[in-house]
Order: structure tokens, then C-alpha cells, then sequence
């Protein structure tokens, strides 16, 4: 498979594929990197597309750097890679993988993608902080007076991201999306893909297995999950081109 590194106004990036007319961008969640895409790109070739994929800040080639994974660093980004790849190919998806998904929903919500791919998606991540703030135990009046808080979980709860959380929740997604979610999932609530699901009219596969899909079980039920969808749109487009060409 063909892979180029680029960068998109400074941001380290990868184009995946032989040449398309259809593109990806695939947004990597929490401790994530954008070589993470290479699974996913190799199914997108084999369905007639391309994948982009990047760092976010303090992921990838960026750790280390001052750029900070919060949404007001990351989202302004991932518009540029979106703006970038539609400024090249003729056609957007998206895939965003837990904290991706919200990320790249903040980004393109205005502009959404013609398709989009989530697995294991934050979709209300004012509730999940929320959740976060009860299992350590945390009030909103402690948050708010001391800022930031760390946690024994491994995450620094913070009263500024609680609040942009709470100010950008997603009200508008009118774009077709497909869900994988798992049943064990210790950090999303069921009820909240439910609801999500049923509001904006997405598709929702639900599964065995935990947040993050990595035992051999779980990664072949997400490839076989993808290949469905992929094969899906691929037959989509391939029904549009026809119905042009009538």
C-alpha cells in the first residue's frame, strides 16, 4: 500500500492508498498516532478510497511539544485537514475512534463529511467528565475553585475543558454515521450511544468486548464490521455513478 508523509500546515500527516477520488480522514483517539490508520487504510484501498491520517497534539511526533490535547487546539486542526483533503479529493469521509469521533464531529459539524465511521465514539463529553468527576470523587465546586485536578485513573480532570465540553456539545450532525460500540464499554454509556443513535439517525452495531478493540477476537470483528460499511458506501457510489451516467 502506498504511503506518503506529509504535512498539513505543520500538522505531521499520512496519505494512505492508490490514487482516489474518495478520501478518509481518519482521527485516532487518546494515546493514539497516525500510523494507527494503516489497518483501516488498507480496507479503504481495497474499497476504492484513499485515508489521511494525523497527530494530534501531544500524540504522535508531536509528544512533547507545546501544542495541548485539548479540543480548542485540536479541532481548528483536524478543519484544516479537512478543508486540505477537500481541496483534493471529490469526496469526504470520516473516522474517528473514541475521542476522535467528538473531536472530528466539533470540526465538521458546520461542513459534516459524506459519511462517517465511529468506534467506540465520545458523543456527550461533558457527561463523560461528568462520570470521571463521580469516580474520583470530585464536586463541580471543588473543580471549578481548584481548575485542575488529577485523578488516580490516570486523567487531570479540568474546569476550563468541563466548561467548553458543557458549551459544545453535539446539537447538529447531518451527516450518515455508523457506530461500533461495545457492550463492556467501561467508559461510554449505552444509553448515550442509544440516544445519539436515535437523534441523528445512525447506524449502531453492538458488540462484545471493551473501549479499546485489541484482543484478536475484537480486531476481527472490527475489520469484518468496517469491511461491511466500506462495502456498503463503495456500493452506494457505484449506484449514484450509474444513475449519472443513465
Amino acid at each position: 500500500m502506498n504511503r506518503s508523509r506529509t504535512e498539513i500546515e505543520g500538522v505531521p500527516a499520512i496519505v494512505w492508498g492508490a490514487a482516489s477520488n474518495r478520501v478518509w480522514l481518519c482521527v485516532h483517539g487518546q494515546g493514539g498516532r497516525k500510523e494507527d490508520a494503516e489497518g483501516f487504510a488498507a480496507l479503504a484501498e481495497e474499497h476504492g478510497a484513499q485515508a489521511v491520517s494525523l497527530d494530534l497534539p501531544e500524540h504522535g511526533e508531536r509528544v512533547g511539544q507545546d501544542a495541548l490535547g485539548v479540543p480548542w487546539q485540536a479541532v481548528p486542526e483536524i478543519q484544516s485537514a479537512a478543508a486540505w483533503a477537500r481541496s483534493r479529493w471529490r469526496w469526504l469521509g470520516l473516522r474517528g475512534e473514541s475521542l476522535g469521533a467528538w473531536f472530528g464531529m466539533l470540526a465538521l459539524g458546520v461542513q459534516p463529511p459524506d459519511r462517517a465511521l465511529f468506534v467506540s465514539p465520545v458523543l456527550d463529553m461533558a457527561a463523560l467528565i461528568s462520570d470521571m468527576m463521580s469516580w474520583a470523587g470530585v464536586t463541580a465546586d471543588r473543580l471549578e475553585r481548584e481548575g485542575e485536578i488529577p485523578t488516580d485513573f490516570g486523567q487531570t480532570l479540568s474546569w476550563k475543558y468541563f466548561c467548553y465540553a458543557k458549551e459544545h456539545a453535539v446539537r447538529r450532525w447531518e451527516c450518515p454515521t455508523e457506530i461500533l460500540y461495545a457492550r463492556e464499554d467501561a467508559l461510554i454509556r449505552r444509553e448515550t450511544v442509544d440516544r445519539f443513535a436515535a437523534r441523528f439517525h445512525a447506524g449502531l452495531t453492538v458488540t462484545e468486548g471493551e473501549h479499546w478493540f485489541h484482543t484478536p477476537e475484537q480486531i476481527d470483528t472490527l475489520t469484518e464490521w468496517t469491511r461491511v460499511c466500506l462495502t456498503k458506501e463503495e456500493g452506494r457510489k457505484r449506484h449514484e455513478t450509474a444513475k449519472r451516467d443513465i
